[in-house]
């Protein structure tokens, strides 16, 4: 279980996995979501602001602040990946116009607001490119030691890139933010550390049909097929509106990996990040010294870690070096089972 009264600050790029991993945190008791801010990257950072409120309508979560931060990167153009997430960011998943708004105040103000109100109470997990946090910290550069904590997914360092060979996707939108962020990491005492989830532990989440089959039989909602001989584009016709969601955008991310020789399965990057953040996912890890690559044409984007000492610096990350996939599909199947028993 979550310690009572675990507060977390959240940056998304929503994105399904982002979606999913939202959904987690909902349905996880004991965690208060402080604000919700959006960054550019799966997709635009207003969609992004729009798919959070509805799934905070969704899962009928009310009084969190959705704040939209940069829209483009510090200093290269602002890529998105709808042929990943879709046009809307979550797949064939179509939620109605959300009730609520989105907040007057600027992302950037809403991080250091928050650490200077609650020093060492709040926990960030950033689950897109690092854009808002980097201009968060050149706001208020006391920001890493107020946190109590940071999680961050991204980066790859003994695995191949999802974006290039040697790039991951959230670190190449903005490698510049990046590389910001870990600078002001460095030197800071172990226990305030970014714990970085990289490609090496993320892919291994690798969800599969049955795990949404498993989600819905156990909300009591029936069966969920995801087949892989149903026409691509299929809808859920599930009278649950959690699993239905559910459902339909996983369908759009296991055909993507299908489409890139992966299987067909989806990567659910975020929601292990998400477990990280909560404490409830049991990780190995390997402090660091990151730092990214935003000169070169060939590794643009690369994170690199010196774990032997050899830039004579000292660490800025704790690095993720192994996980539970079983266990974590296991709490994602009880977590959201009980979400959509209770809002379906």
């Amino acid at each position: 279980m979550v310690p009572a009264g675990s507060r977390l600050l959240l940056d998304v790029d929503t994105g399904i996995d982002d979606a999913v991993a939202l959904m987690y945190l909902l349905a996880t008791p004991g965690v208060g979501i402080e604000a919700i801010t959006c960054t550019a990257g799966n997709v635009g950072a207003q969609q992004v602001a729009i798919n959070n409120l509805a799934l905070l309508d969704l899962c009928s979560y009310a009084g969190v602040e959705v704040a939209v931060g940069s829209e483009v990167p510090l200093e290269v153009p602002l890529v998105t990946t709808e042929e990943t997430h879709g046009d809307q960011g979550i797949g064939y998943a179509v939620l109605p116009t959300p009730r609520g708004h989105v907040s007057g105040r600027h992302a950037v103000d809403v991080w250091v607001e928050a650490v200077r109100s609650h020093p060492g109470q709040i926990t960030g997990l950033v689950t897109g490119p690092l854009t808002n946090l980097a201009l968060a910290i050149r706001a208020e550069p006391r920001l890493p030691l107020l946190l109590k904590g940071l999680v961050i997914m991204g980066g790859a360092f003994h695995h191949p890139g999802n974006t290039t060979p040697v790039a991951e996707w959230n670190t190449h939108v903005d490698p510049h933010a990046a590389k910001e962020v870990y600078a002001a990491y460095e030197g800071l005492p172990v226990e305030k550390l970014p714990v970085v989830c990289a490609l090496e532990t993320t892919e291994r989440i690798e969800c599969t049909p049955s795990h949404v089959d498993a989600v819905s039989r156990a909300a009591g909602a029936g069966p969920e097929l995801l087949a892989t001989d149903q026409p691509e584009g299929t809808r859920s016709a599930n009278g649950n509106a959690v699993i239905a969601c559910l459902s339909d955008a996983l369908r759009f991310y296991m055909e993507f990996h299908r489409l890139h020789d992966q299987g067909y399965i989806a990567h659910l990057h975020d929601l292990f990040a998400a477990m990280v953040a909560t404490g409830e996912a049991q990780v190995q890890e390997r402090l660091a010294t990151v730092d990214v690559e935003t000169d070169s044409a060939l590794t643009f984007g690369q994170t690199v870690a010196d774990v032997a000492g050899m830039w004579k610096r000292a660490p800025n990350a704790r690095i993720v070096t192994g996980n539970d996939p079983a266990a974590v599909f296991e709490l994602m199947v009880r977590r959201l089972a009980a979400l959509a028993r209770t809002h379906g």
